[in-house]
């Protein structure tokens, strides 16, 4: 039990947990409540004050931009009526000359004609037909140089509004891109533009590769890679793209040329061929407001140009890839058939140097076989110079075998005939002549 006083009356009463845990929840939310409350009316506040605050800036900034394409448009009015009066002086000038000569040529004619007598009337009347036919001549070019004049004057006319045009145009698509910055984040509006121009016309390039950069192995990355492949798969180029934008409010403004060294970084370590700075700073600089500027002077092709120019860019740029592609092919084919004939000389200096090499060895070897035969032939000869010696010596001692008898090998030997004579008596055989 818990006991609670009453701070009106002072009454002490004792209640139960439960009723007291309900007594402090009604006290608590009832205090969390009101401060929601008052927190919630204070951010209101500050988020009308902010809008306010915003709108005020961008109508100032608008309001400086508007007032400064008004001095121009002033100035370009002011220019177009100076020349256009300096023109129409310059043409009155020249008549005026054109007819006080005129009207001295016919004073000095009317003089002559006062002191020539009256037989030369005639000769005179012809003359002034002359003169007259001359000035209505030259009224004539005059009214051709007065035609060409007002063609001139609509032509100037016609450039100028043309020019006006295309600033309101600007001016417009800057003011448009402006009041977008208000809703979205500075940083990646500028990113979904690019991406929304070229998905409007991503049928026009039907084999083309466009992502973000979402690979930071080497510690950076660009916004946008852009690849675009033949029918193929050849690659015909490559862009690296980085849009850099920064709200009005901040206080320390970026230049183009603090991101070159980084793009150039980027475009090197993800194998890109051109680098490109899609770029709203340094938005009153008309070096980078008249067009696509190049900065290759600064960094191997690389570009600096505003919104309105991505597209026009890409188309730029794939158009002369596509050229040089069929350069490439054209320098691979023929790279190729060099190749071709490099390796057909290859083979037929091999074959020259393999036939050459056996013809030597097989000449070599017929030669030792030459050599080796006449050594035969002699060995043979030899050969047979010993066997023909060998068939005299047999022949010889066969006659010394046929010569050979008893009574030549008795012949001074007493003792042998008589050994034979009493053996041939004992065996009766007959005398020998």
């Amino acid at each position: 039990m818990n006991e609670i006083k009453c701070p009106k009356c002072g009454t002490v009463f004792q209640i139960s947990e439960t009723d007291y845990e309900s007594i402090v929840k009604q006290v608590r939310d009832k205090e969390f409540l009101k401060e929601i409350s008052l927190k919630d009316e204070q951010h209101k506040l500050d988020r009308e004050s902010a809008i306010k605050l915003t709108e005020s800036k961008v109508k100032e900034e608008l309001n400086k931009v508007l007032s400064k394409k008004d001095i121009e448009i002033t100035e370009l009015k002011s220019e177009l009526k100076s020349k256009e009066e300096q023109t129409k002086n310059k043409v009155e000038n020249e008549y005026l000359s054109l007819i006080s000569k005129k009207d001295l040529e016919i004073s000095e004619l009317k003089k002559k004609l006062e002191l020539q007598d009256s037989n030369n009337q005639l000769s005179l009347q012809k003359a002034i037909s002359e003169k007259d036919k001359r000035i209505d001549s030259l009224n004539n070019e005059l009214n051709i140089k007065n035609k060409e004049f007002d063609l001139k004057e609509k032509s100037l006319k016609e450039n100028y509004e043309i020019k006006l045009r295309d600033k309101d145009e600007q001016i417009a698509y800057y003011k448009d891109f402006k009041a977008r910055q208000s809703t979205k984040m500075i940083g990646e509006s500028l990113e979904e533009h690019c991406s929304i121009m070229f998905n409007r016309l991503r049928p026009l390039f039907k084999n083309a590769y466009f992502e973000k950069d979402n690979d930071a192995k080497t510690g950076s990355k660009g916004d946008f890679i852009f690849r675009d492949y033949d029918d193929d798969k050849n690659e015909i180029v490559s862009i690296m793209f980085e849009m850099k934008n920064e709200a009005d409010t901040t206080s320390t403004k970026h230049k183009n040329e603090d991101f070159f060294k980084e793009l150039d970084k980027d475009r090197r370590e993800k194998n890109c061929e051109y680098a490109v700075l899609v770029s709203l700073l340094e938005i009153d600089n008309d070096y980078y407001n008249d067009g696509i500027v190049d900065v290759s002077h600064y960094y191997d092709k690389m570009y600096v140009i505003r919104p309105q120019f991505f597209i026009p860019l890409i188309t730029l740029i794939r158009n002369l890839a596509l050229k040089s592609l069929d350069y490439k092919k054209e320098l691979e084919v023929v790279k190729n058939q060099n190749i071709d004939i490099t390796h057909f000389e290859e083979k037929l200096m091999t074959f020259k140097e393999g036939f050459g090499r056996n013809y030597r060895l097989a000449s070599e070897r017929f030669s030792k076989a030459i050599e080796e035969i006449d050594k035969s032939i002699d060995h043979l000869q030899k050969i047979k110079e010993h066997l023909l010696k060998t068939d005299d010596n047999l022949r010889l001692a066969n006659k010394k075998v046929d010569d050979l008898s008893i009574k030549g090998l008795t012949y001074n030997n007493p003792t042998m005939s008589e050994m034979f004579k009493e053996l041939k008596d004992n065996e009766n055989i007959p005398n020998e002549d």
